[in-house]
C-alpha cells in the first residue's frame, strides 16, 4: 500500500490576493465570523451577474468552503453556476473590487460582473 494523500475537489477557490484581502477585511470589523458570500442573480448584461456579501450566517443548505482563516460561503442555486471558479480580488484604476473567474462562463460582459452559460 503506497502513501497518498486523499484529494478532495474544491467547488471554488480563492486566489491569495482575495485571501489577503479578506484578511484584511475582516481584521478591520474585528469579527473573525465574518464570511464571503458569492452568489448569483438573474439580470446584467450577459445574463447573470456576481454578487459579494459579508456574512456570519451560513444556512443549513450552504456550501462552505475554507482557505486558512477565511470561508466563502455559496447557496446551492448559485453553487451549480460556481463550481470550478475563482474568486480574485484586483485593484486598478477602475478602483477595488472581488471578480469571479468562471470556467463555466461562455460569455461576460467588459466588466466582469456578468456571464451567461
Amino acid at each position: 500500500m503506497s502513501d497518498v494523500e486523499s484529494f478532495e475537489p474544491t467547488p471554488l477557490m480563492l486566489s491569495d490576493s482575495a485571501k489577503a484581502q479578506l484578511n484584511r477585511l475582516i481584521e478591520k470589523e474585528s469579527n473573525t465570523a465574518l464570511k464571503l458570500r458569492v452568489y448569483v442573480t438573474g439580470g446584467g448584461c450577459s445574463g447573470f451577474q456576481y454578487g459579494f456579501d459579508f456574512t456570519e450566517d451560513v444556512a443549513d443548505d450552504d456550501t462552505q468552503v475554507d482557505f486558512s482563516g477565511v470561508s466563502l460561503v455559496v447557496d446551492p442555486l448559485s453553487y451549480q453556476y460556481l463550481v470550478g471558479s475563482v474568486v480574485d480580488f484586483e485593484e486598478g484604476l477602475a478602483g477595488a473590487r472581488f471578480l469571479v473567474k468562471n470556467p463555466n462562463a461562455t460569455t461576460t460582459c467588459g466588466c466582469g460582473s456578468s456571464f451567461m452559460i
